[in-house]
């Protein structure tokens, strides 16, 4: 529910701040959890670039959550431009759903899904200003965080991304280490966990405390529990749904249109899942061990 000038005047004027900041929690007013200022937040969602109703829909809640809550950059996990990744529709399919946070300064990091290598291997989007792709895999830091972005297609300097992933990792002194791609590792949709993955990615993030696997390709929203010290996030409910289960490891999942928002403090990552209602469905926290 967006906070109104009138409706914080009059409530604030009788409630001390305890009491407001818990109001303003339940109306989904400031993210629950988080009085303290992060040192960073972020937001993540994948599957988006369909141009149709549903993206607008999400586009619009995170418009509005930024406005409460907000945010620097957005994690964009994959299938930024559907079906076949054309640079034609890049205004319809993202400029036009998210100029409100574009023109707010918000910087878009995107990486390739199996939908944007199908015109011209995805290049036209690795050299679009308004994906700030470093190239088909690349890295950046913002704040206590390191991101590492991959193209998870296969077929696309395989042995050479793994590569560069291990030595980026080992090198890396950030607090926090995020990597997002399109495809996931552990997942209850429809495509399931890939066992291939796991066996490539999942000792690398155990050896070099990766705290966070970003990705989408699953049309819906799931959190793990931490899996040796990894929680894997699935947001592809960023334009479309389908259905998804619980594995033993799940935390939360549901099909449901939405977003998640990442409050980065100091020793905790925490998540809120944001539907196109606004509000607030699944809070989750990543403590980080020294």
């Amino acid at each position: 529910m967006p906070l109104k000038r009138r409706d914080f005047l009059a409530f604030g004027a009788g409630l001390t701040l305890g009491p407001l900041l818990a109001w303003m929690q339940k109306q989904g007013a400031v993210a629950a959890n988080s009085p303290q200022v992060p040192l960073l937040r972020f937001v993540a969602v994948a599957d988006t670039g369909t141009g149709a109703a549903g993206q607008y829909e999400v586009a619009n809640a995170m418009l509005a959550w930024y406005k409460l809550n907000p945010f620097s950059l957005v994690t964009l996990a994959g299938d930024n431009i559907y079906n076949d990744g054309e640079m034609e529709k890049i205004g319809p399919n993202f400029e036009k759903p998210y100029q409100g946070l574009l023109q707010a300064g918000v910087k878009f990091y995107a990486c390739l899904g199996n939908h944007d290598i199908r015109t011209h291997n995805g290049e036209g989007q690795i050299r679009y200003p308004g994906f700030n792709m470093g190239g088909r895999y690349y890295t950046f830091t913002q704040g206590p965080v390191q991101f590492f972005a991959l193209d998870t297609n296969r077929g696309n300097h395989w042995d050479a991304q793994l590569a560069w992933l291990k030595e980026q990792l080992s090198k890396s002194r950030a607090a926090w280490k995020v990597v997002f791609g399109h495809h996931p590792i552990y997942s209850s949709g429809i495509y399931g966990t890939n066992p291939a993955m796991v066996e490539q990615f999942a000792p690398l993030f155990e050896k070099y405390r990766v705290q966070l696997y970003i990705n989408g390709h699953e049309h819906d929203y799931e959190r793990s529990h931490p899996i040796k010290g990894t929680t894997y996030l699935t947001v592809g409910a960023g334009a479309g749904i389908r259905p998804v289960d619980r594995s033993g490891w799940t935390a939360y999942s549901a099909s449901r249109l939405s977003f998640a928002s990442l409050d980065v403090m100091a020793n905790q990552l925490i998540i809120h899942t944001v539907g196109t209602d606004g509000q607030v469905f699944d809070q989750g926290v990543i403590e980080r061990v020294s």
